[in-house]
């Protein structure tokens, strides 16, 4: 947001999987909570602002402005404003007397942008960062009282995109997703129409990536509403799921109150329409969540692997599965989807195991061609509960290594 892009200092560091530092509020652990979730559903104008602004600003505003919902930082290495106003009662207070809040993460910037920190260009360990900024945020917005069912928004900056940059944002994105819904809470972005805006909403389709619940369109023309212009077609979070911020860095006052804010407008509903409402993801090196036989060996050859290495294994007429391991929070339906490099001396028909509720489905693919992104192999009743969910089999008619990388698997 430009606002708080003025101020912004640029900082230099070294990011690995780090948390970004999270500013706690001051009164963490008072029982004030906020009435419903934030924003909730709503669709009107708000305004967002660098440092929350003092109660009796926040009064004259309710009193006499346009606006009913407010954006606050809460979270995020990247904040660079004070927030001595925000705490768990300014919280409460807020939402007792009909304010609706947009709760903001600042932290990881794109790689191919200006701003710092940035994530990572390697997709994976951006997708892993994505889930600690998801860890950050809910963890600001429990000790502010901002309760689950919330939409909290992870604010990229405008960056020149690229495929390689789109690549590691859309990844970012994908953890804040995965992680958000595992905790309870909505996963929204905002960003500049011309960048993330567009790579998201190009990316709708995209099985590689998980879709966000909400978007928050950076575009400065002046007009009150939802639409995306070029930047998002209408059919792409179209249920009640945007915000525009239509104007930015204005003077307004209002009730004998003057701030220099961003205004927006928004059409959001609580619930959201998540194609992906909870995912879970075991790479071969998640802890407790991958066996395999002594047969199976490591590589890390490929630059299409999930996460550091993968595993193969010759062919052979002979049961020796590698299995992953899971924890499904009900029996239902579930989507399991893939991801495996691509080679030519891979093998042509790897028999992937889906263990259902009705026994073991087999699901063959060709790991010569489509690797490095997420492949589908259909949705299946699974159980709930911990257990072994998706297996690769060396029983296999074809050729080549048979590879086991990670898998994906989604509640429909």
């Amino acid at each position: 947001m430009r606002t708080i892009a003025a101020v912004l200092t640029v900082l230099t560091v070294t990011l690995g999987l780090a948390a970004p530092t999270t500013a706690q509020p001051r009164d963490a652990a008072a029982a004030a909570v906020a009435v419903g979730p934030q924003p909730g559903t709503f669709t009107g104008r708000g305004f967002d602002t660098c440092t929350a602004p003092s109660q009796t600003a926040m009064d004259a505003w309710l009193a006499s402005s346009p606006y009913r919902a407010v954006g606050v930082y809460i979270s995020g290495g990247s904040r660079s404003c004070a927030q001595p106003n925000l705490t768990a009662s300014w919280v409460t207070n807020q939402t007792q007397k009909g304010w609706r809040l947009i709760p903001i993460e600042l932290g990881y910037q794109a790689p191919c942008g200006t701003r710092a920190p940035k994530m990572s260009a390697d997709p994976t360990t951006a997708r892993g960062q994505g889930a600690i900024a998801a860890d950050s945020a809910v963890g600001a917005a429990q000790a502010l009282g901002i309760g689950a069912g919330s939409t909290l928004y992870n604010d990229i900056e405008q960056y020149p995109s690229n495929t390689s940059c789109r690549a590691a944002v859309l990844s970012f994105l994908s953890g804040w997703v995965e992680r958000l819904h595992t905790r309870g809470y909505l996963a929204g972005m905002y960003s500049s129409g011309s960048s993330g805006i567009k790579d998201v909403c190009d990316a709708y389709h995209d099985s590689r990536y998980l879709r966000l619940d909400q978007i928050w369109i950076a575009w400065w023309n002046g007009v009150a509403d939802t639409d995306g212009g070029s930047y998002c077609a209408d059919d792409r979070y179209a249920d009640h799921q945007r915000l525009h911020q239509y104007s930015g860095d204005v003077t307004e006052t209002w009730g004998g109150v003057t701030m220099k804010i961003d205004r927006n407008y928004l059409d959001v509903r609580a619930g959201g329409t998540s194609p992906a409402p909870w995912a879970v993801t075991v790479d071969n090196a998640t802890a407790g969540g991958f066996t395999a036989g002594a047969a199976w060996g490591t590589s890390a050859y490929s630059g299409q692997r999930y996460g550091a290495d993968y595993r193969f294994a010759a062919p052979v007429a002979a049961s020796d599965v590698a299995w992953y391991r899971a924890t499904l929070p009900t029996t239902g339906s579930y989507e399991v989807a893939v991801w495996y490099p691509a080679d030519p001396g891979y093998n042509s028909r790897t028999p992937f195991l889906v263990a259902t509720t009705s026994g073991n489905r087999t699901v063959t693919v060709d790991q010569r061609t489509g690797g490095g992104r997420w492949v589908s192999l259909g949705t299946f009743t699974l159980a709930g509960g911990t257990g072994d969910k998706v297996g690769v089999s060396r029983w296999s008619a074809g050729t080549g290594y048979v590879v086991a990388d990670a898998v994906r698997i989604t509640r429909i």
